[in-house]
Formats: structure tokens, C-alpha cells, sequence
């Protein structure tokens, strides 16, 4: 199955900003176990896609 991205660069980053800083939160044990949900914006910044944007038709990347 192939994904066509949909995620573009400024919303790369602010995924890869919110990943890392709810992990570091989690790791640093200011708000708990909650905070490694901060993988799943880390993964569809990685991969620039979101299965969630792909159910509502939305895209943030002009390129693609």
C-alpha cells in the first residue's frame, strides 16, 4: 500500500516540536505515561503522512 504524503514542511515541524516536547515532559516525569502519545505526531512527521488528514481530504503540503 503506498500513501501519498500530506503533510507539509511547517507542519513537519510543529509535529517533530510537539513529538519531542511531550516526550521530554514524559521522560522528565512532569505529566506521565500520557506524554508518549508525542510518538504519533513524531511518526506522521516522519513519514508526512496522517491517516486522519487522509479521512477528511486535508493537505498541508503545496508539493505534493
Amino acid at each position: 500500500m503506498k500513501f501519498t504524503a500530506n503533510v507539509g514542511t511547517t507542519d513537519r515541524i510543529l509535529r517533530i516540536v510537539l513529538g519531542l516536547l511531550l516526550i521530554g515532559l514524559a521522560l522528565g516525569g512532569q505529566i506521565g505515561v500520557g506524554g508518549w502519545i508525542g510518538v504519533v505526531p513524531l511518526a506522521t512527521a516522519f513519514l508526512r503522512f496522517c491517516p486522519a488528514y487522509a479521512i477528511f481530504g486535508i493537505r498541508t503540503c503545496k508539493e505534493c
